[in-house]
């Protein structure tokens, strides 16, 4: 068979482009640039390259709003800006609408019936898996609806929010949610209760913790012991789960009602499974499962037959099905951690592949942070592109490191991801021009250029700056790149391939002949 010309777009996860540049790396922790990139210095130095928006309005968030990986990858293969969850259920909160919602109508009735509703989720106000507001616009409609019993199992960010901020944001919380007669009971870190890399061990303590009540037992408000948790040196990602209220009662019972607020899908899949996997559960030893009603905010997976409060919005002809319709042939690659979105999500939330579209995925390094292996398995992921590319017209790869390392918030192990993905970079563009093919490098948000805030504490959370697009191909000097939105990728790629852009694609592409 006859080696393909392939385009390839290379998302060099969390690798934005901090304004300040040089003059402010050191102080702001900028990794991107303190790490040792030749190649990338070569790539910026020799082809055409634009700056693109990756945050708020332009990639379907509020303004000012940061980006994320899930968003990213959502603009990135639709080729228009997609409304995100936050901004539609922001709106139905503020017009009303959510309060005649059916499916919450019907999770209140069954809860008002002598039940307790459960309400799971991160709580901070960092908008990308879910927003504190959300969680204490349901308990107040559930209360408005007749519920007595809400109790609030919290989740703690560290990773979306600064480290120690969880403390503050369920003081907030206990105030707003004392006013519907809602009270926190459970409180544990996101890196247990919300894993999606299969690290069953650390579901079963969220799952303990969350339907039995397994952990410290705290007669103070959850705020106040997380506080005292910072003492110790703890954080908010990584707290160890604490109980509050009725001490000797398990949490979840059978007939109550338990409803995810996370409104992003990846990292609520685990517990969810707990709960509804049939005839039986196998990540770990779950007990006798509750028989709950278990409702989730958005869809988390097609294939869970459980009510849903805001349904998907279809997403038609993203450029995965454009690639397909047009015959080629296309591979989607990452490593676990990155995985469902260079499929699921770039593919506009549907999970089964195109026509002639191959998944590889490379499994997530087992380590508990990734500054402890920053290099995570780019070098498999790497080692896999250079092997299948000849066979593919279009490959869509994500290199993890920048963002994973990134939320550690540890600047030299991110150095060493930046230093990692620019040899990855080196060796899959290389063997695409090698090919005769064409690349697209960039990035779906910002975080490793920026991870030392300006009171010198870690920064470890997504940016609002923009992201690279470079071009990389042989008849390079006879093209710019204008800046644009993410939304604007899938357009440039089909432009490189000579592939009509389909209707519903409002974006353009970034190529403009000199």
């Amino acid at each position: 068979m006859a080696e393909k010309k392939p385009t390839v777009l290379i998302i060099r996860d969390g690798w934005g482009v901090n304004p300040g540049g040089k003059r402010t790396a050191k102080k702001d922790g900028n990794a991107s640039l303190l790490a040792s990139t030749p190649y990338h210095d070569d790539l910026l130095k020799k082809y055409p390259k634009g700056s693109v928006s990756a945050s708020g309005l332009d990639v379907g968030l509020p303004d000012g709003q940061m980006g994320n990986s899930e968003v990213g990858h959502l603009n990135l293969g639709a080729g228009r800006v997609v409304y995100q969850d936050l901004t539609r259920i922001n709106k139905s909160i503020e017009d009303g609408e959510i309060a005649k919602n059916r499916v919450l109508k019907t999770a209140f009735n069954k809860a008002k019936k002598g039940k307790v509703l459960h309400l799971i989720g991160l709580v901070s106000d960092g908008g990308v898996h879910s927003h504190q507001d959300q969680l204490i616009a349901l308990a107040k409609i559930a209360r408005e609806n007749g519920v007595e019993e809400i109790w609030v199992h919290a989740i703690t960010d560290g990773r979306d929010t600064s480290p120690t901020g969880g403390a503050e944001y369920l003081s907030y919380v206990e105030d707003e949610l004392a006013k519907y007669g809602a009270r926190i009971v459970t409180v544990i870190g996101r890196y247990y209760a919300m894993d999606r890399d299969k690290r069953w061990e650390r579901t079963k303590i969220a799952w303990d913790a969350i339907v039995y009540g397994k952990g410290k037992k705290k007669d103070i408000l959850a705020s106040e012991a997380v506080a005292e948790m910072y003492k110790q040196d703890k954080t908010d990602e990584f707290l160890l789960p604490m109980t509050f209220y009725r001490h000797d009662a398990k949490r979840i019972n059978d007939g109550d009602v338990v409803l995810w607020f996370n409104f992003r899908a990846d990292r609520a899949r685990q517990i969810s499974e707990a709960f509804l996997t049939k005839p039986r559960f196998t990540g770990f030893k779950t007990g006798r499962r509750p028989n709950v009603h278990y409702v989730t905010l958005t869809e988390y997976d097609e294939t869970y037959k459980v009510p849903v409060v805001f349904k998907p919005e279809l997403l038609k002809n993203v450029l995965g099905e454009v690639v397909a319709k047009a015959g080629k042939k296309q591979m989607r690659i990452a490593e676990t951690e990155k995985y469902p979105h260079v499929t699921y999500f770039f593919n506009g939330g549907k999970e089964k592949p195109n026509k002639g579209e191959d998944r590889y995925i490379v499994p997530s390094p087992k380590v508990a942070t990734y500054d402890l292996q920053p290099e995570m398995s780019a070098p498999e992921v790497m080692d896999t592109v250079v092997d299948k590319l000849k066979g593919y017209d279009l490959c869509i790869l994500n290199f993890a490191n920048p963002d994973m390392v990134g939320h550690t918030g540890v600047v030299d192990a991110a150095m060493k991801a930046c230093e990692t993905i620019d040899d990855g970079v080196r060796r899959v563009t290389e063997e695409t021009l090698r090919l005769g093919g064409k690349l697209l490098i960039t990035a779906d948000h910002g975080n490793c250029e920026k991870m030392i805030n300006a009171d010198g504490s870690p920064h470890t959370a997504h940016t609002t700056n923009l992201v690279h697009a470079i071009y990389v191909a042989e008849d390079h000097a006879k093209f710019t790149v204008s800046d644009g939105i993410l939304a604007d990728i899938a357009p440039t790629l089909l432009d490189m391939m000579k592939v009509k852009p389909s209707a519903e694609m409002t974006g353009k592409s970034l190529l403009k002949k000199s």
